[in-house]
């Protein structure tokens, strides 16, 4: 009897340790914030990304950024993809745009293709409706989205801000289908109709377009910025969590910086002392505003006391806009010395601001150089949440960089990164614009231009401006990198523009 009684307790206090185990484990597993930003270029700061303190990193003042890269690690090679809706696909699939095939942004209304109409070009077969965990809709990309799986394994899941995944009326449109929990403000669109809360951030009766932000009536009427509106609710939204001691996983996906450029009042007028024009000033006001919202939250993260056990990740989903008008100053000087910027294969379009803090984990004030690539966002968060053995529908292509985390010099193998952009972005070409590829594999970087089968090589270690172009003088290095990036585009069965004249696609690399 006494055998029989120890056994059972025995048995009681080894399920209770188990239990008290697992609890623990869920209450050490770590918060994770991605605070991602729109069109901010690699510049567009004044932390300093680059070998040195660039012109335009004397333009900017960001004091939040400044403190986060002094309490984590500054990545100086990360790379997005050329325009939004691709980027914030690969992240939340782990899939290259090239693969999934969204290739281009995705439109607010359904069954809309946003190409631009091209003499030469007829669109290629992209995934225009968008990424959706549902299958057998056209012209999606279905997959297993990451917040599902962190949702799956105990994580409470929000989103606030920017969504754009795929238009109104598509499973993609609306973030709770990706398995977030909360929603602040994300739906179908890529831009706010308005900035102000004077003006309900679009939503006024006769004037509301689609680009109307929803949600926010608390702040209709005031004048509460959108960037603070937002960053208000999010503090409100991970309270809760906090209080339950539940990891969270936030979404912060900000409309800003993208267009249109709306003077943030907090901080306009400093930027016009300093001898801003007026749009550059809005701009910077913008950017500040970005700023100011990322300081708050880790603000609010020390108050709660939840700061040392939560991971932050910022990062930007394309290169800075360099279109001028509606930038100011001179056309594709805005990211200088990065060439071009948004929509372009240049290194001003795709390379981005990242830095990652980790008290566990990452050294204060530490630089990876080491390139990473946005797919590589989704299994380094699973990674950073402990879990393991999942399953998704798509092949996966990322690689998680939490080895870099530990160690930024770990990485020895040369990756291979690719960007394909078979789509008309704009109505006329600009700089690496409209129907370009891209691979990049240790230093060197081939662009392929699609409407005239040029090839441009460059060393990225030794030019990262792309002023040298060295296709001529190592052929041998063109023809590999053509032949890697063809491979990869066949593999993953890519869409590619048909040419009008004959309705056939256009080459691949390797056939010119």
């Amino acid at each position: 009897m006494k055998k029989i009684v120890f056994s059972v307790a025995l048995s009681c206090y080894c399920l209770f340790g188990l239990t008290q185990q697992n609890s623990q484990d869920k209450k050490q597993r770590p918060n994770i914030i991605l605070f991602l930003v729109d069109d901010m270029g690699w510049m567009d700061t004044s932390v300093p990304f680059g070998d040195s303190i660039y012109p335009l990193n004397k333009q900017f003042h960001t004091p939040g950024m400044e403190r986060l890269a002094k309490e984590g690690m500054k990545f100086t090679n990360a790379y997005a993809t050329p325009v939004c809706t691709p980027t914030r696909v690969s992240l939340l699939t782990g899939m290259n745009a090239a693969h999934h095939g969204i290739t281009n942004w995705t439109s607010p209304i359904k069954n809309t293709n946003t190409d631009n109409d091209d003499e030469q070009f007829l669109p290629a077969n992209w995934n225009y409706q968008g990424l959706s965990p549902v299958a057998g809709i056209a012209n999606t990309a279905y997959a297993t989205p990451l917040p599902q799986l962190l949702k799956e394994n105990g994580y409470f899941t929000i989103h606030v801000g920017k969504a754009h995944w795929g238009p109104a009326g598509t499973p993609g449109a609306s973030p709770y289908n990706m398995g977030f929990m909360v929603n602040i403000s994300g739906n179908s669109i890529g831009h706010p109709q308005s900035y102000l809360g004077e003006e309900n951030y679009g939503n006024i009766p006769g004037k509301t377009s689609a680009n109307a932000v929803p949600d926010l009536q608390e702040y209709y009427g005031t004048d509460t910025f959108l960037t603070e509106a937002l960053t208000l609710e999010a503090k409100k939204a991970m309270s809760g969590p906090i209080k339950n001691r539940q990891p969270f996983y936030l979404n912060m996906a900000h409309y800003a910086v993208h267009l249109p450029l709306y003077a943030d009042k907090r901080f306009f007028q400093k930027y016009i002392d300093a001898g801003l024009d007026s749009t550059e000033a809005k701009y910077a006001s913008l950017v500040e505003g970005m700023d100011k919202s990322l300081g708050d939250i880790m603000d609010f993260l020390k108050q709660n006391n939840v700061d040392k056990n939560t991971i932050i990740i910022f990062m930007s989903d394309n290169g800075g806009l360099a279109l001028a008008p509606p930038r100011g100053g001179k056309p594709n000087t805005q990211n200088l010395p990065l060439k071009a910027g948004k929509g372009s294969m240049y290194e001003g379009g795709i390379h981005e601001p990242m830095i990652v803090k980790w008290n566990a984990l990452v050294k204060p004030a530490s630089v990876c150089s080491s390139p990473v690539i946005i797919e590589d966002f989704f299994p380094t968060i699973l990674e950073m949440a402990g879990i393991k053995n999942y399953k998704t529908i798509q092949q996966v292509d990322g690689k998680s960089f939490v080895p870099l985390l530990k160690n930024p010099l770990s990485e020895t193998k040369e990756r291979i990164f690719t960007w394909h952009f078979p789509n008309k972005w704009i109505p006329g070409d600009g700089p690496g614009i409209n129907y370009r590829s891209a691979i990049r594999k240790g230093d060197w970087k081939l662009i392929y231009n699609m409407r005239n089968g040029s090839k441009e090589l460059y060393n990225l270690k030794n030019d990262l401006r792309e002023l040298n172009d060295l296709a001529s003088q190592y052929p041998a290095k063109v023809k590999e990198l053509s032949f890697l990036l063809t491979q990869q585009l066949r593999k993953w069965q890519s869409p590619m523009p048909l040419l009008k004249s004959t309705g056939k696609p256009v080459s691949m690399p390797d056939e010119l």
